[in-house]
């Protein structure tokens, strides 16, 4: 993993101190092969081993050795961590350049926090699961209705709630192995907490889609996917993460897809819909 991304995944992890090295290696990325660790620690107001252990942390040898990687990683980006803007183009191409890059990291970020393993022992799971239940409230509950739906055209038995309150009374319809996927962003709502507890004392399996933080939701599943996305503006932040869900999302369906049957299955449900369109 490049180290800029390493430092950008990790940063919801971080501490204060931390994230105050890690925001100034981000923003001022040319400006690191000028700076000794010392020099470092005297622009930040901080001790010389907070950065030292700052770059073991990310799993280098020490501050040159963090500061090496991230010189070639921008000498392999032509010089630049991001190509700079034509000062000709017009404010809305500049935004949509903007808003592409911003997005193209956030997957990156999201693809490599899930490793391969982690994707193919869900798929495995889903696909030995009498039934799914999918659950998410507010805006989460958009992104776990399409995918509920998705689950559903290729034959997988998928019932999706947007009322956590509801569930239980479903779930007492459940078997071990079953599999209950909870969408939350944030992690921090207690009945989606409760309702994993109640979920796998039944035997059943739980799968949480939160971001990279530290939360309840995570903590409570046996499978967790995470989410990165950061930025300093809100509604842009919002977006990112939404893209890199769905991204992480789009995977996951396309590997369920490998299978002949479920993927013949959804073949024949778009072939009916054209036919209905086309009378």
């Amino acid at each position: 993993m490049q180290p800029l991304l390493i430092i950008r995944s990790e940063r919801g992890q971080m501490s204060a101190i931390e994230r105050r090295i890690a925001d100034f290696i981000l923003e001022n990325t040319h400006l690191l092969r000028d700076y000794s660790s010392q020099q470092l620690a005297n622009a930040l107001g901080i001790s010389q081993s907070s950065v030292v252990k700052f770059s073991q942390k990310l799993g280098f040898k020490g501050y040159p050795d963090l500061k090496f990687s991230i010189g070639e990683a921008v000498a392999r980006n032509g010089g630049d961590a991001l190509p700079p803007e034509d000062s000709g183009q017009d404010g809305q191409r500049a935004l949509s350049e903007d808003l592409w890059r911003a997005k193209g990291r956030a997957e990156e970020e999201t693809r490599l926090l899930n490793p391969p393993e982690r994707i193919d022992a869900l798929v495995e799971m889903l696909r030995g699961a009498d039934k799914v239940f999918v659950v998410g409230t507010g805006e989460d509950g958009a992104a776990a209705r399409a995918f509920a739906i998705r689950l559903s055209l290729l034959g997988f038995p998928a019932v999706h709630h947007y009322d956590p309150v509801l569930v239980p009374a479903e779930v007492a319809s459940s078997h071990p192995g079953d599999v209950l996927i909870l969408f939350s962003e944030r992690g921090q709502q207690a009945a989606l907490c409760q309702l994993a507890h109640l979920f796998r004392k039944r035997g059943g399996k739980v799968v949480s889609v939160t971001r990279h933080t530290a939360n309840p939701v995570r903590a409570h599943a046996d499978l967790a996917l995470l989410v990165s996305a950061h930025d300093e503006r809100s509604h842009v932040e919002s977006l990112l993460y939404q893209a890199a869900q769905q991204q992480l999302l789009d995977l996951l369906f396309l590997l369920l897809c490998a299978d002949e049957s479920r993927r013949r299955r959804l073949d024949d449900y778009h072939e009916h819909v054209r036919s209905m369109l086309d009378t």
